[in-house]
């Protein structure tokens, strides 16, 4: 039996050997990575350049599914695959692989084959044959066309963005595509004005203008029918081409006043600041602010440049100065600020404080640290302390919690402080009725320790300052949360942001 059991394990390892040398894969090659081995598959599946496969979905999303929730256009998954009324690509998707859309929202290696299957479909729509399609230069107008956009000078700011990322190259989530030179065969869409040429925005000359659907937001006479006095920042859930298509798809039914691009801080104005764009979720708020789209996600802090950056806060600073709104976390809001807003954006990753420098004009940033339940040996807490995910107002992957006791037993926060001196302390927690009413953080500042009580039921998913504290340099426990209330539900330690003033 032993004898038996050795030969046949030989002769499995041979066969696997030949498949893996069949497969193009040393017999000894470490398993390649999942997403990686997603996109060379689905290429070679689909006859598609695996390259332009890459560029196209890092574009749409920077590779990330996003697990399986859709975008502001309800697009799926890294490649972006969308269901909505006027675009219908998920759909198509799975007609064409045979896969059923479920598989296509949240399975990484379904929605690459299903993207890729679409692209290529569009490419035998276009007339591409064997030949063409080993030009990746050929199959700009199909890219243009994947993009579903609302006109051919949008399609051409979608596929441009794609061709962009073959010729600088890219590396994310462990895929790479080597910087190369590609003629982009542009066809009709090659007399499509670029976006950036288009006419000047009237209200912001660095500015493109592009009207938004009529459909998508309220005519008016601001500021005589309405006072301004409110910025409100938003994150697309989207790319920038797409968010631009969907504010001119009638069925959107919602709009910002400009959007920004992630790459390199260019603006589109979509809805003339006299108007009312609907962006807030709150009409009162619509009609008194200015609503600012950003290209990306708030899940993933890659979107959020420096470039993007400067250019928001020098179209914030003009509005501000325009309309005499101050500028300060009082009158400039991001969208989960809003009375009543069901939107988390700008998020956590959002960075206010860079934000706010540099609309006030102050340059650089101070300094600024964050530390999160999860980062490596900043955090520390006690095994009565549990891990959870359950809240979607989390930072991060997760947050601790236990119950409230008679002893102080705290998770500590600890920070390497550059000098001694005055810092704000900022806390994060998701919120729940079933957490504590007043949760203990602990500030150890140089005359000894401070404790400031938080009700953690409400206000969650966002920075909340507890105060200004004076600090001594050196790493050290800084922050702590402790489980000595007289409050009542679970304590929760997440994550704290210390910030020089």
């Amino acid at each position: 039996m032993t004898f038996a059991r050795t030969r046949l394990a030989a002769i499995a390892t041979c066969l696997l050997t030949a498949l893996l040398v069949l497969a193009g894969r040393p017999a000894n090659a470490a398993p390649a990575d999942p997403l990686a081995g997603a996109f060379a598959d689905a290429a070679a599946a689909r006859d598609v350049p695996r390259d332009l496969l890459v560029a196209l979905a890092y574009a749409e999303t920077h590779l990330d599914g996003h697990n399986g929730q859709p975008s502001a256009s309800g697009g799926y998954g890294v490649m972006h695959l969308v269901s909505n009324p006027t675009n219908h690509t998920l759909e198509k998707a799975a007609e064409l692989t045979g896969q059923p859309a479920r598989t296509l929202r949240t399975s990484d290696a379904a929605n690459i084959a299903g993207g890729a299957a679409v692209l290529r479909a569009y490419a035998d729509e276009l007339g591409l044959d064997d030949v063409a399609r080993k030009d990746i230069g050929r199959w700009y107008p199909a890219v243009a066309k994947y993009g579903n956009a609302s006109t051919p000078e949008v399609a051409r700011l979608y596929a441009d963005t794609v061709y962009d990322l073959l010729g600088t190259g890219l590396q994310a989530a462990k895929v790479k595509i080597t910087a190369q030179e590609v003629h982009a065969d542009r066809g009709a869409y090659a007399q499509a004005r670029e976006l950036n040429a288009q006419v000047a925005s009237a209200d912001y000359p660095d500015a493109a203008w592009v009207a938004a659907s009529s459909s998508n937001y309220t005519a008016s006479s601001r500021p005589s029918s309405y006072a301004v006095d409110r910025v409100i920042i938003h994150v697309t859930q989207g790319s920038y081409a797409g968010t631009i298509s969907w504010f001119q798809n009638p069925s959107a039914q919602v709009s910002a006043h400009y959007v920004v691009r992630s790459s390199d801080g260019a603006i589109t104005q979509m809805v003339r600041e006299k108007d009312i764009a609907w962006h807030a979720g709150n009409w009162s708020y619509n009609t008194r602010s200015v609503g600012i789209e950003h290209e990306g996600y708030v899940s993933d802090a890659s979107w959020f440049t420096d470039a993007m950056y400067r250019a928001s806060a020098a179209l914030t600073r003009n509005i501000c100065d325009r309309y005499g709104i101050p500028k300060d976390r009082s009158h400039i809001l991001g969208h989960v600020e809003v009375p009543g807003a069901d939107h988390t954006d700008p998020g956590p990753y959002w960075d206010w404080n860079k934000y706010m420098q540099y609309v006030t004009g102050g340059g650089t940033p101070s300094w600024t640290t964050t530390v999160d339940n999860a980062t490596a040996g900043k955090f520390a807490a006690s095994a009565n302390w549990g891990t959870s995910a359950y809240s979607g107002q989390r930072y991060g992957a997760d947050y601790r919690f236990a119950g409230p006791v008679s002893a102080s037993d705290p998770a500590w926060y600890r920070a390497s402080i550059p000098s001694s001196g005055s810092y704000r302390v900022e806390v994060w927690y998701p919120a729940d009725p079933g957490y504590n009413s007043s949760a203990p953080y602990i500030v150890a500042t140089s005359g000894g320790n401070q404790t400031v009580y938080v009700d953690q039921r409400s206000g969650g998913g966002g920075w909340h300052s507890i105060g200004n504290f004076s600090l001594n340099a050196g790493d050290h426990n800084v922050v702590g949360v402790s489980r000595w209330t007289s409050g009542t539900g679970y304590v929760i330690a997440d994550a704290v942001r210390i910030t020089r003033v």
